[in-house]
């Protein structure tokens, strides 16, 4: 057995700990770039923390997820301003523009020369500056990943900006910073954690460390993405939440993830739809369809076994299925009022090319078995709804 295991240099996790934000800021930089989402006003008091804490801050606000141009003129902002350290303040969007900010600002070939598929894919040559990432969302794990997730308008997708060299220094968890998360951005976000926990669980890359990730994630997400739902004030189960996306991340950084990303990275940039909802859309469909095809064509595959683990965790039966996983997960999604592909803008007429990118997805190598276009084509068609 061989693998190898890689996270963030810190983890600082817990209720309150945001108030520590200025003092790690300083054991890192003088002059920290801050990413915020659009509005940064929600962050005053932290902002203001790190300016009475003596920190040169310049500011950089990112609506959405970030595009290649967003990613670029951060760069070039923080060079000017002379920023020795990027903060990343905000939800997925925010921490995936501060790490390929803080790539960018001391890797200063075009940034297709960096990018995946649709780039030369050539590894970064200088140390990023120092990444301190601050989740405000409980879903994408990005405090603890080592890529950085940019649309590229001109080619339609989203694509990955990738290096060991880009793991935050820090990752710093208050999952009291997810409390005023309303119940649709709740429901994407942790939808989006309970895909990569799962994805990561039966890749085909999956490894001892990642494996116990995945379980103790799995455990957390199934007892409380609801309760967070349902009660945003749930404390309890914000933690959860925090942990579970946290640990997710930790694991697809080190295993892969599969064709429910795969499928969201060209649908991302074709619809421009938000990360979480089209996993949400995707994520029953995609594992039905991998639980049949490991029956038909792997049926001694660890990821079967891997599939009956996770059921068992998720509905708390020792001797569950993988089918009985796959009717559970479509359970919750319908408790969370997960939107359908058609929901979010796509017609049959878009399925072959939705194929054909996601096919060409870096997700897709994870994937526990290789999809046929002919099953890739059913997913889409049946997630329409």
């Amino acid at each position: 057995m061989h693998f190898t295991f890689q996270t963030p240099g810190k983890v600082v996790f817990g209720r309150d700990t945001a108030r520590q934000l200025p003092q790690l800021t300083a054991g890192l930089g003088r002059a920290p770039l801050v990413i915020t989402g659009a509005n940064p006003d929600r962050h005053a008091g932290l902002l203001e923390a790190l300016t009475q804490a003596g920190l040169a801050v310049t500011r950089f606000s990112v609506a959405g997820e970030p595009t290649v141009a967003t990613a670029m003129a951060g760069a070039l902002l923080a060079r000017e301003n002379g920023c020795d350290i990027v903060i990343g303040l905000g939800g997925g969007g925010a921490l995936d523009a501060a790490k390929a900010v803080a790539a960018l600002a001391t890797n200063t070939e075009d940034i297709f020369t960096y990018l995946e598929v649709v780039g030369a894919g050539r590894p970064l040559t200088e140390r990023p500056l120092p990444v301190l990432a601050v989740p405000t969302t409980a879903g994408t794990g990005a405090e603890a990943t080592a890529n950085a997730v940019l649309t590229v308008p001109g080619e339609r997708v989203k694509v990955s900006l990738r290096s060991p060299l880009m793991l935050p220094a820090v990752a710093l968890i208050d999952p009291l910073l997810t409390v005023s998360m309303p119940p649709a951005v709740t429901a994407a976000t942790g939808l989006d954690a309970l895909t990569q926990l799962l994805e990561a669980f039966v890749s085909n890359k999956a490894n001892p460390m990642t494996d116990a990730l995945c379980r103790e994630g799995l455990t957390r997400a199934a007892r409380s993405l609801a309760a967070a739902y349902a009660d945003g004030s749930n404390c309890d189960a914000r933690e959860d939440m925090a942990l579970a996306s946290l640990l997710g991340g930790m694991a697809l950084a080190n295993a892969k993830l599969g064709a429910v990303h795969g499928f969201a990275a060209p649908l991302g940039g074709l619809f421009n739809a938000p990360h979480g909802q089209i996993c949400a859309s995707l994520l029953p469909v995609v594992t039905a369809a991998n639980i049949r095809a490991l029956r038909s064509r792997a049926p001694a595959s660890p990821a079967l076994a891997a599939y009956a683990t996770a059921a068992a965790i998720v509905t708390g039966t020792p001797n569950a299925t993988p089918e009985d996983g796959v009717v559970w997960l479509a359970a919750l999604c319908r408790q969370l009022a997960a939107p359908t592909l058609a929901q979010l803008g796509v017609t049959s007429s878009d399925i072959p090319l939705v194929v054909a990118k996601a096919a060409q997805a870096s997700s897709m190598q994870g994937n526990p078995i290789a999809l046929t276009e002919t099953e890739l084509t059913a997913i889409v068609t049946t997630a329409l709804g």
